[in-house]
């Protein structure tokens, strides 16, 4: 896990970075009417959900390790996002957004897969799929509502801006089942017992 602990800890440095940059220079084309300040609040608690349960739990004395793996994976992203705009690549590479859509979605519910198989459920293997692909289908539904609300009142892109967002909700969910599938065949393991 220690592998895991170090990207974890620097996918949480580069996105504290990327969202400083952001802040710091909203004028920049590659920033402008893209939501950042609403990025800047909502991505860090993101990627504060995992320590939040792990502390939950770990109060209530029902925390094993912290699962470092779990965090880089829900973390990673959110990243990915705020550096293809950083980078420009929304604007500057047709499919990039196709891919963010369904990559993340992959990263995202990998997330929820790795710690569905460690929560000793016992769920049979196409159980464990198709929670995850509805966990994705949800996500990538509530990100599409999000992105509506961000976008479609204060941006001069609000008029062609949703032609895709079946598109992107189909990625996402392909995506989802995709880690469903990855997820549910891994092979199951106990974290290892050292600790955080």
């Amino acid at each position: 896990m220690r592998g895991w602990r170090v990207v974890s800890v620097g996918l949480k440095v580069a996105l504290v970075i990327l969202l400083g940059m952001a802040v710091a220079f909203p004028e920049w084309e590659r920033f402008a009417d893209k939501a950042m300040g609403a990025r800047a609040v909502a991505y860090p608690l993101a990627a504060l959900l995992v320590p939040a349960v792990w502390w939950v739990r770990k109060a209530l004395r029902k925390a094993g390790p912290f699962p470092w793996d779990v965090d880089a994976l829900l973390t990673a992203p959110f990243v990915i996002d705020v550096a293809g705009n950083a980078a420009d690549l929304y604007d500057s590479v047709s499919w990039f957004d196709d891919f963010c859509h369904f990559f993340n979605w992959v990263l995202l519910v990998s997330a929820a897969g790795v710690a569905l198989r460690r929560a000793s459920l016992d769920l049979p293997r196409w159980t464990h799929v198709l929670l995850c692909a509805g966990i994705g289908a949800i996500a990538a539904i509530g990100w599409e509502i999000a992105e509506y609300g961000a976008f479609i009142l204060d941006t001069p892109e609000s008029v062609g801006i949703y032609r895709d967002t079946l598109g992107d909700e189909a990625l996402g969910t392909l995506g989802a089942l995709c880690a469903g599938l990855i997820t549910a065949w891994i092979p199951r393991r106990e974290p290892e017992q050292t600790s955080a």
